[in-house]
């Protein structure tokens, strides 16, 4: 899925920065961390970073990603409970297990399939 945007919109910190315009996956796809192993379902995508400059610094600078490239909302799980995550797309691969999410959001935006994916539940569409 390409995105497309207007690189004014963007932080003056990555306005000239070059960006990853090719977001790798698509609302309604389950992701895990590429590190800390959490899973999750896409409900939205951001060309770029998108969030507070406290939130990215907060990050350990050893493993803070860039900001220039997709960030991905989902809807997350670990074996402690679920919450809404914001992951950069070089830490999140293709969830490899298969299983549901478990996270009490999900039946209330999207519906599960026959084939174990998730899609937009249609009357959630503005």
């Amino acid at each position: 899925m390409d995105i497309l945007y207007d690189r004014s919109s963007l932080p003056p910190s990555i306005a000239d920065a070059p960006l990853v315009a090719h977001a790798l996956f698509r609302i309604g796809d389950v992701v895990a961390h590429r590190l800390y192993g959490f899973r999750g379902l896409v409900f939205d995508v951001d060309p770029a970073f998108a969030n507070s400059e406290q939130w990215y610094e907060s990050i350990p600078e050893d493993v803070r990603p860039a900001r220039a490239q997709p960030y991905y909302h989902l809807f997350a799980e670990n074996e402690e409970g679920s919450y809404i995550a914001y992951v950069s797309q070089q830490n999140l691969v293709e969830d490899a297990t298969g299983g549901p999410v478990n996270h009490p959001a999900i039946g209330h935006f999207f519906k599960k399939q026959a084939d174990g994916s998730y899609r937009m539940r249609g009357e959630r569409w503005h």
